[in-house]
């Protein structure tokens, strides 16, 4: 069921039009799973990975995969390999081992074994760690042996110096010179949804939008008192009261008529926390949420009334309008298996030829905020790298911006960015959510 803020009552006295008003529909937060049922669902998830698991060792010339979590230094992969639940342990170590017509040999040495793990794992191992090491590799003999090392990213390359050096001393010179980099491994791993997510993760998705819509409402925002800083730390506190966490901290920005618009490492700077919102502002969120080994990221605009406006200058709406026309083009040119490079040049041609000035950013999602696999993005394309194809299914926020002049505002250029999580399909991108075609507006 759907509420209408008493806002939306005060805009239709002053005679707002439907539209605008329709924009301040704030839909019923969806219901949470508690954190028991939280663990039940993501552990069956846990059962399909480990499923996919064998295949993709062997599509990268893995013998054994072995991951190392340390006490209070977890291992950011060990919640999506093992039951997400606390590791105490001095070293909690999986391996991963191809057995070639005997399939996946999974083992955990651990000295806190339970049964969430033993569901997964044998735990026949008592000997010690090192032991039980060498004992894995005499017997299997893999001839490789993948490791959280070499990678690009944080977690590709998670083992620490000390636990190499324990791997390396526990399977000797010979094991040591087969050892490789996972990273090849742990990316196709973590790019792979599964359909049993992608209704939960909907349900993140709903949840972020409903939050930012609060943000950006009166609920949350009073013209000339209300700041910036107000604005983040209710982010934050909502986020406590239901349970749920970030990955990273919310950004606001705020343009406004004759301000001129700072800018950090090429984009549009954030706003200082003492900024005082006023009528007549353009306001943009960039907010995530956590849950259930999911991360979410998600921008959107909102656009405060000024006394006697009905509705958002015309130009602003023509702004929005040309980030709408800009996602368009990166849905209609991505399909799976096309090249996130190939993808990137089609839309900034497509642009260029609509006279739009624009720019794309777009990163995968799923297990991390800022996730493995082929991001569509003015960086990527530019850096001496294979390029990398569009995984089928897999998560994606479509992140942009475009710069329009606006007349109301004497021709002064502004930015309107927006990020949307979407999965792919074989007819291109499809949103969790509607994407954004009219401002929040704010009375």
């Amino acid at each position: 069921m759907n509420r209408w803020p008493v806002a939306c009552l005060l805009l239709a006295l002053t005679g707002v039009g439907a539209s605008a008003c329709s924009t301040l529909k704030v839909a019923e937060p969806p219901r949470l799973l508690s954190w028991s049922e939280q663990l039940d669902v993501r552990e069956a998830w846990l059962v399909k990975r480990h499923e996919m698991l064998l295949p993709m060792m062997r599509r990268h010339g893995v013998g054994m995969w072995i991951l190392v979590n340390e006490e209070f230094h977890d291992d950011p992969l060990t919640q999506y390999v093992a039951p997400p639940r606390p590791y105490a342990g001095n070293r909690d170590v999986f391996v991963f081992i191809d057995a070639g017509e005997q399939g996946l040999k999974k083992v955990a040495l651990s000295g806190y074994t339970e049964e969430s793990l033993t569901r997964f794992f044998d735990t026949s191992e008592p000997r010690p760690l090192q032991v039980a090491l060498a004992e894995l590799f005499a017997r299997y003999q893999p001839s490789t042996i993948a490791l959280g090392i070499g990678g690009k990213r944080g977690v590709t390359r998670s083992l620490t110096k000390d636990s190499y050096t324990l791997l390396a001393e526990a399977l000797g010179p010979e094991g040591e010179k087969r050892f490789i980099s996972a990273a090849p491994l742990i990316e196709e791993y973590l790019d792979t949804r599964i359909p049993e997510e992608l209704e939960h993760y909907r349900t993140l998705v709903v949840l972020t939008e409903h939050v930012a819509r609060r943000a950006f409402s009166p609920d949350v925002v009073k013209p000339g008192v209300t700041t910036v800083g107000d604005v983040r730390r209710w982010l934050y506190d909502e986020l406590g009261r239901r349970g749920v966490g970030t990955w990273f901290q919310p950004d606001l920005r705020v343009q406004r008529k004759g301000q001129v618009n700072a800018s950090s490492r090429g984009f549009l700077a954030v706003s200082k926390e003492d900024v005082v919102i006023q009528r007549g502002d353009l306001l943009h969120v960039d907010f995530g949420i956590s849950y259930l080994g999911l991360h979410s990221d998600w921008q959107k605009m909102a656009y405060v009334l000024r006394e006697g406006e009905k509705d958002v200058p015309e130009g602003l709406q023509r702004a929005l309008a040309h980030t709408n026309a800009l996602q368009d083009a990166v849905v209609k040119a991505s399909r799976p298996g096309r090249s996130s490079g190939e993808v990137y040049e089609a839309v900034m041609a497509e642009m260029k030829e609509k006279g739009i000035e624009a720019q794309v950013y777009s990163h995968p999602l799923g297990n991390q905020g800022h996730a493995l696999g082929a991001s569509i993005d003015f960086r990527s394309a530019s850096r001496q790298e294979p390029p990398k194809p569009l995984r089928d299914g897999s998560y994606i926020a479509i992140e942009l911006n475009t710069r329009t002049p606006v007349p109301e505002w004497d021709g002064q250029e502004v930015f309107a960015m927006q990020e949307d999580p979407a999965w792919l399909t074989s007819e291109g991108w499809r949103f969790f959510v509607p994407r954004q075609e009219a401002y929040y507006l704010i009375p």
